[in-house]
């Protein structure tokens, strides 16, 4: 199934085909870290974004749209006088545990390739003057589903949960990084990337028996 399938035949929240739908293991997450997700509209079409999924599990998260002319920005994404931060990896960065003190805190995370999420941190208004933060050295990145153009680079959730980690405790991260893992892993079977007994969770006998998958083998 490409992406230039009907809609129809995808969930609405997770975007994989309805017999691989994710939503059944989606969190529900009340966290003390306010998280504004600031997506590229080219990114939130995209079946393998993550970020909005990531917003989905957490309490109060927003998302707002970047370059979708139907859908303008508001005038100011953050409250006066909002304690913020901008999660990227500029040279200025300050480790994010630095504001792991039990303020209240607002993170924005930009969503998109790598290019996309520099213009948004450069040119959305508000943004650009809000201290930067990076995350403590961590394990690759699992997300497997695009070709990463930059050493140490993460999926938008895979990020958003280690900055939790770091604000709040690892133990927030656990049921993010779990769906994450069924998510890509459902992603790369329906490829024909994966065999059945290597996706996490395992692969819904309605996947199997629906032919979701085509023609393809379903072990390797």
């Amino acid at each position: 199934m490409s992406r230039r399938d009907n809609a129809e035949l995808r969930c609405g929240v997770c975007r994989l085909p309805r017999p691989l739908c994710v939503c059944s293991s989606l969190p529900s997450l009340a966290v003390c870290t306010r998280v504004l997700v600031v997506v590229h509209r080219e990114e939130e079409r995209k079946p393998t974004n993550t970020g909005l999924l990531a917003a989905r599990c957490l309490r109060g998260a927003r998302v707002a749209v970047v370059g979708d002319r139907a859908r303008p920005l508001p005038a100011r994404l953050l409250e006066e006088g909002e304690r913020a931060v901008l999660l990227f990896p500029a040279d200025d960065a300050l480790p994010i545990a630095r504001y792991a003190d039990g303020a209240p805190l607002t993170l924005v995370v930009p969503d998109g390739n790598w290019r996309q999420a520099a213009r948004i941190a450069r040119r959305v208004p508000g943004l650009a003057t809000l201290p930067r933060v990076a995350l403590p050295p961590g394990p690759p990145t699992r997300y497997r589903l695009r070709a990463e153009p930059r050493e140490g680079g993460l999926a938008t959730l895979e990020a958003i949960a280690r900055a939790l980690a770091a604000l709040e405790g690892e133990e927030v991260a656990v049921p993010l990084l779990e769906l994450f893992a069924r998510f890509v892993d459902r992603t790369l079977w329906l490829r024909g990337a994966l065999p059945d007994a290597e996706v996490t969770g395992g692969v819904p006998a309605e996947a199997i028996a629906s032919g979701v998958r085509g023609h393809r083998p379903r072990s390797s």
